[in-house]
C-alpha cells in the first residue's frame, strides 16, 4: 500500500504469552477514511493485535507508526492521546454509573464553584446525549449502565469512544448485541467517521459485515498475517479459506430431524411490561428459532422460561405435566437448560477453571455415595465436551478469563450440554464465534436436535435463524405476532412481522 494518505502502519508485530505465541511479524496499514475488516478465527490474534494498538499491551517486537511518526505506546493513556480509541467486545463499562459518567470516565467537564473544582453534571449529561443521539440509542444520559440490556449498553460503548477526538477507531465485534436496525445505524456513523477522514479497524466474524462496510480486508491465522484483499476482490470463498485453511461448504449444517410429540408448552406468559400473552409449543427434535428486533422480547421470555425472573401469569408444562418453574434451580430439575445472551456475566465463573465452569450444574451427578466429588469423572466429561466443541485451551484447569471470546462462548454451550437437558434454549449461540466454529456449534445443535431434544434458539442473524430453525416465532413489544414454517419463512417476511405490532396469530 502507498504510503500517502496513511494514518496508521504497524510492522513485523510479536508477542507472546506463557506457552502461547499470540502474534508473529504481523503488519498492518490503515488509511484515511479507510474501513479495514480484520478477519479471523478466534485465537487467531486479531484482539492482541487492537490491544497492542490501544495500549493495552506491550509489544514484544515490531514497530508502530501514526501519522508517519513512530510511536512507542506505552498504555491506553497514551493511545488516546495520539488520537486512537477502542470499542472492546467485552463491555468496559462501571455498571453502577451513569451512561454520561461511563462516556467521559476520566475526562469529566469541571466548574468552578465555592472555591473549588467540581464535575459539571449537567454539561455532561447534555454532551453525553448528543453522542447518544449520534448512535441511535434510545437511552437517557442519566439512566444506569446496570440497568440497560446488552444492545444499549453496548451503544454506550460506541457513544463512548466516539466522544474521544480520535483519527483511528478501533471496533471489536461492535455489532455482536445489536439487531439489524442498530447494525445499519452504526454503519451509517462509520460511513460518516469515513466522510470525516478517520479510520475505522473494523473486527468482526459476521462476513456479510465485511462485505457491506469495509474497503479492505486483512486476514489473520494462527498469530500470522494470511492475506489481504480490496474488498472488491474479494469473496466469502476466498476470506473463509484464508481463515481456516479449508474450505467450509455448509455453514449452517441442518440435519433432517424426527419431529416428535410436544415436549414443552407455554401458556399465556406474561411479565406486565416486559412479555404479554406468550404462548407456544416446542416438539422433541425441534429447533424452534425465535426472532425479532432488539427489544421485542425475546431473551426476557427465555428468563422467564428458566426462571431467571418472575413471570405475573402463565404456564408451563413438561411431557404434558405441569411444572413451577420460579428459579434456575427448578428449570435444571426439570430438565431445562440455559445458554445466556451475555457469557461474560451470566454464562461463567470467569475466574474459574475451564473444567469448574463445564461440570457447575452438574456437581451432584459426579459424587461419590452422594458425597465426595468423583474428579476422574469430572475431569472425563470435561474434556468430552472441549473435544466435541473444539475449544482452545492450554488445560482444562486455564481460568474462563484467559480463553477467547469464541472459545467462552463454547465452553458456555458445553456447560449446558453437558446437564442433558430435555430442552435447551439457547440466546444467540454463536455471537463472537468464528465462521470455522459457527459451523461446528451449527452441527452440534443439529446433532441434539436429532438425539431428541427441543432447541429454542434466540438470533439476531436472520440466516442463522432461515437456516437452523424448523418453525420461527417472531415477537414484537413482548408479543408473538407469528408463527412461520421453515418452508415459508423469507427475510422480508420475518421483518414485516417484527416490526408490525398489531397482529394476532393462533401459535400451533
Amino acid at each position: 500500500m502507498s504510503e500517502q494518505g496513511l494514518i496508521l502502519r504497524m510492522e513485523n508485530i510479536s508477542k507472546a504469552f506463557p506457552g502461547v505465541q499470540a502474534l508473529s511479524n504481523v503488519s498492518l496499514e490503515l488509511a484515511s477514511g479507510e474501513v479495514l475488516a480484520l478477519v479471523g478465527e478466534n485465537g487467531a490474534g486479531k484482539s492482541t493485535l487492537v490491544k497492542i494498538l490501544s495500549g493495552a499491551y506491550r509489544k514484544d517486537a515490531g514497530r508502530i507508526f501514526v501519522n508517519g511518526q513512530e510511536v512507542d505506546i506505552s498504555g491506553p493513556h497514551h493511545a488516546r492521546q495520539m488520537g486512537i480509541a477502542i470499542i472492546y467486545q467485552e463491555f468496559n463499562l462501571a455498571p453502577n454509573q451513569s451512561a454520561a459518567a461511563n462516556i467521559f470516565m476520566a475526562r469529566e467537564p469541571r466548574r468552578l464553584g465555592l472555591g473549588r473544582l467540581f464535575v459539571d453534571r449537567r454539561h455532561m449529561e447534555r454532551e453525553a446525549q448528543k453522542y447518544l443521539d449520534m448512535v441511535g440509542a434510545h437511552v437517557s444520559a442519566t439512566t444506569l449502565v446496570r440497568d440497560l440490556p446488552v444492545a444499549e449498553q453496548q451503544m454506550v460503548e460506541i457513544a463512548k469512544a466516539l466522544a474521544v477526538d480520535a483519527r483511528i477507531i478501533i471496533m471489536d465485534e461492535p455489532t455482536s448485541a445489536l439487531g439489524e436496525d442498530e447494525v445499519e445505524t452504526l454503519f451509517e456513523i462509520i460511513r460518516t467517521l469515513k466522510e470525516r477522514c478517520l479510520g475505522v479497524i473494523f473486527i468482526t466474524h459476521r462476513l456479510d459485515e465485511v462485505f457491506r462496510i469495509a474497503d479492505r480486508a486483512v486476514v489473520l491465522r494462527d498469530g500470522l498475517r494470511a492475506g489481504s484483499m480490496p474488498i472488491s476482490e474479494a469473496t466469502p470463498e476466498k476470506i473463509i479459506q484464508l481463515m481456516v485453511g479449508r474450505e467450509i461448504r455448509d455453514l449452517f449444517h441442518k440435519e433432517e430431524a424426527e419431529i416428535g410429540a410436544p415436549l414443552l408448552e407455554v401458556r399465556g406468559l406474561t411479565r406486565h411490561g416486559v412479555v404479554e400473552d406468550v404462548s407456544f409449543i416446542l416438539r422433541r427434535g425441534e429447533i424452534l428459532g425465535f426472532a425479532g428486533l432488539v427489544g421485542a422480547g425475546r431473551t426476557e421470555t427465555a428468563r422467564l422460561l428458566f426462571g431467571a425472573d418472575p413471570k405475573d401469569a402463565g404456564e408451563i408444562y413438561i411431557e404434558g405435566k405441569r411444572i413451577a418453574i420460579d428459579s434456575p434451580i427448578d428449570a435444571l430439575r426439570a430438565g431445562i437448560g440455559f445458554v445466556p445472551e451475555d457469557r461474560g456475566r451470566q454464562g461463567l465463573v470467569l475466574k474459574s477453571s475451564l473444567l469448574e465452569n463445564i461440570v457447575l450444574p452438574t456437581l451432584d451427578r459426579h459424587t461419590r455415595l452422594k458425597v465426595w466429588l468423583d474428579h476422574l469423572r469430572l475431569h472425563k466429561t470435561a474434556q468430552k465436551y472441549v473435544d466435541k466443541l473444539n475449544i482452545r485451551t492450554p488445560s482444562l484447569q486455564q481460568k474462563a478469563l484467559f480463553l477467547s471470546g469464541g472459545n467462552q462462548q463454547k465452553a458456555v454451550v458445553a456447560k449446558w450440554l453437558a446437564s442433558q437437558p430435555r430442552v435447551l434454549i439457547m440466546d444467540e449461540p454463536t455471537r463472537g464465534i468464528d465462521v470455522g466454529a459457527k459451523a461446528e456449534v451449527h452441527a452440534l445443535i443439529s446433532q441434539s436436535a436429532r438425539a431428541g431434544l427441543g432447541i429454542i434458539m434466540i438470533s439476531s442473524e436472520l440466516p442463522e435463524i432461515l437456516g437452523m430453525s424448523d418453525r420461527i416465532l417472531i415477537m414484537s413489544e413482548g408479543r408473538v405476532t407469528a408463527t412461520l414454517d421453515r418452508s415459508e419463512a423469507t427475510q422480508e417476511a420475518i421483518m414485516a412481522y417484527a416490526s408490525d405490532r398489531g397482529r394476532e396469530v393462533t401459535t400451533s
